[in-house]
């Protein structure tokens, strides 16, 4: 759909939201959707963020439809497996994934095939927008602000900074503070942030960058300190500054990433448009609610802004991914 095409119907859509309720805007989209159980595929481990989010939405979303929806892990290949079978399935709206901008974005700069092509194959329907990223120093560095960390880098020579994964938002951030201020900072990259952070808890790594939840085993046995978060503040630590309040300039430094759902491409908009009114109106339940809270993330956001966020962060994305010389898998 073009982008001329896009404003016409969004144009014409809010002229009738505005007039009619929400039941009854989902009312003609429901008449034929669901029509049966829905799948929501999760391509990450049950147990993680993004399993946790679809379970709840999903729940919310099978309260107000009536019909079961059933949640399937399919991780591997950062989520590309199970990207893969919502790509291939029925364009109906009773298959949705549930993933995260690794698998919307990077995929396609670190794999030859992941699968899936994302502007031909998929449709984003609604996006959480990331929370911010903590970067974390062992207190034995001296490290507490961007100014601390580069003058230790530069100073040591050597800095073992802990990753969750190779291609990841902290292995980016890393290669574009090396850009900034001329480090040779070397990225430790572990399988997951649960590993990364013990080796922090362990004395092996001098920072590591990760989210706030996960990052609590390191902050509450004091062998962490937060010098900066990545692109956003946290609600929980107003005092410490973003990267770019501290003089980070690099436009990867704007994005903060997502967690949200997708269906296949050629589902009638009207599909989308009820689904990205259900996962709206779920930020409003007690379950989701808690789930946003526990990893300190905003609301889901409609199908309009989820695809404007996602144009806007896609090119920074992928010059940033690009920039780290990896060769596609």
């Amino acid at each position: 759909m073009s982008a001329k095409l896009d404003r016409r119907h969004f144009i014409a859509a809010g002229t009738t939201a505005l007039a009619m309720p929400f039941v009854m805007r989902g009312a003609s989209a429901q008449s034929t959707w669901p029509a049966r159980q829905i799948r929501m595929i999760c391509s990450y481990p049950a147990g993680g963020q993004t399993d946790l989010l679809a379970r709840a939405y999903g729940e919310f979303i099978s309260k107000q439809t009536g019909k079961t929806v059933v949640i399937e892990n399919k991780p591997g290949a950062s989520g590309a497996i199970g990207t893969a079978e919502v790509a291939r399935a029925e364009p109906d709206g009773h298959t949705i994934l549930c993933s995260i901008s690794t698998t919307y974005i990077m995929n396609r700069v670190v794999m030859k095939n992941p699968g899936y092509d994302m502007d031909k194959d998929l449709t984003l329907v609604s996006v959480i927008p990331g929370a911010g990223l903590l970067l974390v120093a062992n207190p034995k560095t001296g490290i507490k602000t961007l100014e601390d960390f580069v003058a230790f880098a530069r100073k040591s020579g050597k800095v073992n900074f802990g990753t969750y994964s190779a291609g990841s938002a902290p292995h980016m951030t890393i290669n574009e503070l090396n850009k900034q201020y001329g480090l040779n900072v070397e990225p430790v990259h572990y399988r997951g942030e649960a590993p990364m952070w013990t080796g922090m808890l362990e004395g092996t790594l001098d920072a590591a960058m990760g989210s706030y939840t996960a990052a609590q085993s390191v902050l509450q046995s004091d062998r962490g300190t937060v010098f900066a978060v990545h692109s956003k503040k946290v609600d929980a630590i107003p005092k410490v500054k973003t990267l770019p309040e501290q003089g980070a300039t690099s436009k990867f430094f704007t994005v903060s990433g997502f967690t949200g759902w997708a269906v296949p491409k050629a589902t009638p908009q009207p599909v989308v448009d009820r689904l990205a009114e259900l996962c709206v109106a779920a930020n409003n339940d007690p379950k989701v609610k808690e789930v946003l809270a526990t990893f300190v993330l905003e609301p889901a956001i409609g199908f309009k802004e989820t695809n404007a966020l996602y144009q806007r962060e896609l090119p920074i994305w992928i010059e940033s991914a690009q920039s780290l010389g990896l060769e596609p898998a």
